[in-house]
């Protein structure tokens, strides 16, 4: 997934229209784009220190300096491991998802309620970031997609996601995972529920195009 383009204004990809007229261009995470990503996430790594590093060591992101945090992203992305995808508004990094195999996270293991449903090696979709002014905007469902495309690309047999379900109440607000319905209008379908408001939702991969 380590991506090979120079810049974001010079890619040649697809680009993908989000709310408000935007032309979003969404990239593969990769050495050259980690000063984007790092700008993206500003002091605070995203959210209090946390570096995307939640999934993958557990609430020990909170008790270690947020350098250190920044440092085991920068050298996942530095090798060019599949870490997430970038969406950009021209050269101005606007949004982040999470894309992993699932094995890369392990503390899903330890939160019972996205424990494994079967043996399937899926990829993950496992939290999003997007920054103040394109929130609400389409920017999360257009990384979703462009998520299918890259895991499938990957051969992933079927992507995977933790949602929140903002429809039940008292549900949290803090849906740094992504909410449900943005799923369900993706083509997700929900395959396990252990919480009322966490389920695990699932796309199978062979039916998206190359």
């Amino acid at each position: 997934m380590a991506s090979r383009v120079r810049s974001p204004a010079a890619a040649r990809r697809a680009t993908a229209k989000a709310k408000g007229g935007r032309k979003l261009t969404i990239l593969a995470a990769g050495p050259a784009l980690w000063p984007h990503l790092q700008e993206l996430f500003g002091k605070n790594g995203a959210c209090n220190g946390c570096w995307c590093m939640y999934w993958r060591i557990g609430r020990a992101y909170f008790t270690r300096p947020r350098e250190e945090n920044k440092e085991a992203l920068r050298e996942i992305v530095g090798r060019g491991a599949p870490a997430g995808l970038i969406a950009f508004d021209g050269d101005r990094a606007v949004g982040w998802c999470q894309l992993t195999p699932r094995d890369e996270l392990g503390w899903l293991y330890r939160t019972w309620w996205f424990h494994r449903v079967d043996d399937v090696p899926v990829w993950s979709i496992s939290c999003f970031f997007v920054r103040r002014g394109y929130r609400r905007q389409g920017v999360m469902s257009e990384l979703i997609a462009a998520a299918l495309r890259a895991a499938r690309r990957a051969r992933a047999p079927a992507l995977e996601a933790y949602p929140v379900d903002t429809g039940v109440p008292k549900s949290t607000t803090n849906v740094f995972t992504g909410t449900a319905s943005a799923f369900v209008r993706a083509g997700f379908k929900e395959v396990a529920r252990r919480a009322p408001a966490r389920p695990i939702m699932r796309h199978d991969l062979k039916a998206i195009a190359r």
